[in-house]
């Protein structure tokens, strides 16, 4: 996702969270000393300087309220300093549970910056597995295609519901047609063709694995107690169905080979024309 806010609207909002938990709910005594402000409050041993934007955007966005050169705090800033700290809260813990790397994506013809969460999924989890040589264990082209797999699983209406719809039938079901098949989009339906296709190329040895890890998100490890693998062995065999799927998303080429002809004579034969 890309930031809602910019660094410079962060770093007001944190100086402007620091100001208010200096002032407390008492008034303080505001000294303009120009581009910065000197702030002075009767509990605190000395005065705090902070840049002049922050007071004007405390005082913009009714937090703040000074007369005659005497600041004292709104009483929406309560409820505005709770809501940073649950914020707060929330980001140290969101930084202990995920890794993010800054990608470029293209939005509405635009390139844009944006922070994308290397464990949000387990197959951008897999981009931190290396070999004994330090290269990415998963090709490339392995992770497309378990992303290309996931992407059709989902837009087939694979993945199974665990809540109850509530939403109106507009069509009966007909006689041999189980699962609401006829209710699904034409595009639902290619998604489906294309899902099956994959997985019989994959074959009922390696789609079992592939499906778990890249459709229902199941890590490694838990795939691996599942099946009662050994350790270790769940990445060997999704590998080799991510690069299975691959080839069957991508076929080699067949190289053009050199027609030569043959002929059956002795030693300086020569065919009548």
């Amino acid at each position: 996702m890309t930031e809602g806010k910019s660094k410079q609207e962060k770093h007001t909002e944190r100086a402007l969270v620091r100001l208010l938990r200096f002032i407390g709910r008492g008034p303080a005594q505001v000294k303009d000393c120009g581009a910065q402000v000197e702030i002075n409050v009767d509990h605190a041993p000395e005065p705090r300087s902070m840049e002049k934007h922050v007071l004007e955007q405390g005082l913009a966005s009714g937090l703040l309220r000074m007369e005659d050169n005497r600041l004292t705090p709104c009483d929406t800033a309560s409820a505005f300093l709770k809501r940073a700290m649950v914020k707060e809260r929330d980001e140290i813990f969101q930084e202990q549970h995920r890794l993010c790397d800054l990608v470029s994506v293209e939005i509405e013809g635009a390139r844009q910056t944006a922070r994308r969460n290397e464990l949000s999924s387990p197959l951008l989890a897999l981009l931190r597995l290396k070999d004994r040589d330090g290269h990415s264990f998963f090709p490339a082209e392995a992770l497309d295609a378990g992303e290309r797999l996931a992407s059709d699983f989902h837009r087939g209406q694979l993945s199974p519901r665990i809540t109850a719809s509530w939403e109106p039938r507009l069509s009966k079901r007909v006689k041999g047609q189980a699962n609401g098949a006829q209710d699904l989009t034409d595009t639902a339906m290619a998604a489906r063709n294309r899902f099956s296709t994959a997985a019989d190329a994959m074959g009922p040895e390696l789609s079992g694995v592939a499906i778990d890890v890249c459709c229902f998100e199941k890590g490694l490890e838990l795939v691996e107690r599942e099946r009662q693998w050994p350790v270790r062995s769940a990445k060997l065999m999704l590998r080799t169905a991510l690069l299975a799927l691959a080839r069957h998303y991508n076929p080699p080429q067949p190289t053009a080979r050199k027609r030569e002809s043959h002929h059956w004579g002795a030693e300086g034969y020569r065919p009548r024309v």
